[in-house]
Formats: C-alpha cells, structure tokens, sequence
C-alpha cells in the first residue's frame, strides 16, 4: 500500500544511501586508517579522497581505480599499492543487516525500494560478495549513471526515470548536502545520524501497516 503523508500525498519509492545508511560507512573509515598509517590527517584525507574521486572521474566511471590512487599517492603522499589500498577502504563497507530487515518491511507492504550510492565499481564488487542488489527493485550507481549526487539534477533524472513525482520518492543519506539537494528537488528525506532518529523518523513517515 502506497504510505499516506501530510496533505494527503503518499510515498511510493524509498531510495537509501548505502556507505553509511545501508552499510557502515567504509569509505571514510577507510580513508581514515590510510591516514593513521601515513602520519596525516584523518579528515583531511577523507576530504581530498571526496574530491579526487570526483576530480579523476572515477566515480561516475570516466576514470579508473588506478589513476585515481596515483591522484592520492602525488595529491598527499600515501604509501602502498592500488590493491592495499583499495582493501583498507572495502573491508570497511560491512552491511547493516538490520537495515536489510527494513528494506524487507518496505517492500511487503508494496513500496518500491531502490539503492541510490555515488560509489565506483566497489559497490558491484561489495554484490558480488554479500548478494545484496536482489533485494532492491532499482539500483542507481554512480559509476554506472554517469553522474553523482553532487549534481542535482541527478535527483530530477532519477524521478523521471522512476516516472514518480518527486514528493512521492523517500531519499535516506548520511550527507547533508545530498539530503539538501534532494529536498531542493522536491523529495522527501531523512538525514541518516544513527539508528534511533532513523527509526523513529521512519516510524513517522512510513508507519508499519
């Protein structure tokens, strides 16, 4: 059943993050032992891997893994082969079973559900290994759409694609400026900031039937 909201209007697809919303968020605590390990800040490395993974086109698949740990290696000095590396940053990505168990909730009650994660070829790798992706009616990768959430107007090409109005699409991040620029284009969200307000704002939003 379609879930009723203010005024009305109802949720009909709910689209999660997954780096930090279905899965721990590898990524950064990734990038962070790389740092650790290099003598560097934490933050800042996760911060200049945001943007070098950007700036080399490897997460909307114009660039490739290797040149954008060369972009590290001349951007911050890091140490280590691509494949060292690159398993400091997938051990991480841990799936959150529990976040599982909701998707299952959602989608016996009819809801359309789907993965919406500016990732590289990792997130196809993560599927490989945890079979995830059967378990969603959409999934929307960056490496493979071309185009992250950075952009906003992914959030108008996702709707269109989806054929749903945009106050229809339920959108969970763990970033801000992803969840800003949802909401900009009409969406429903929910900046994810721990389990509990997670819980407690899905309960509210989409009350189990």
């Amino acid at each position: 059943m379609k879930q009723e909201m203010t005024g009305g209007r109802s949720i009909e697809v709910v689209l999660f993050d997954f780096g930090g919303v279905l899965a721990e968020e590898g990524w950064k605590e990734g990038f962070r032992a790389i740092a650790e390990a290099n003598g560097l800040d934490g933050e800042d490395l996760v911060r200049a891997a945001g943007d070098l993974v950007y700036a080399t086109g490897y997460i909307t698949g114009k660039g490739s893994a290797g040149g954008f740990w060369e972009a590290m290696r001349e951007a911050k000095g890091i140490r280590g082969d691509d494949a060292s590396l690159d398993g400091e940053i997938v051990s991480r990505f841990l799936p959150r079973e529990w976040m599982f168990d909701v998707v299952e909730r959602l989608k016996a009650e009819n809801l359309k559900v789907g993965i919406l994660s500016d990732q590289t070829d990792i997130l196809d790798r993560l599927n490989a290994t945890f079979d995830f992706f059967r378990r969603f009616d959409f999934v929307f990768n960056s490496y493979h759409f071309g185009k992250g959430k950075r952009d906003r107007s992914l959030f108008d090409d996702i709707a269109s694609l989806l054929k749903t109005e945009p106050d229809r699409i339920l959108f969970i991040d763990d970033d801000p400026g992803n969840i800003q620029r949802a909401g900009h284009s009409g969406w429903q969200t929910i900046l994810y900031a721990g389990r509990n307000s997670f819980c407690a704002s899905m309960k509210r939003m989409l009350p189990p039937g």
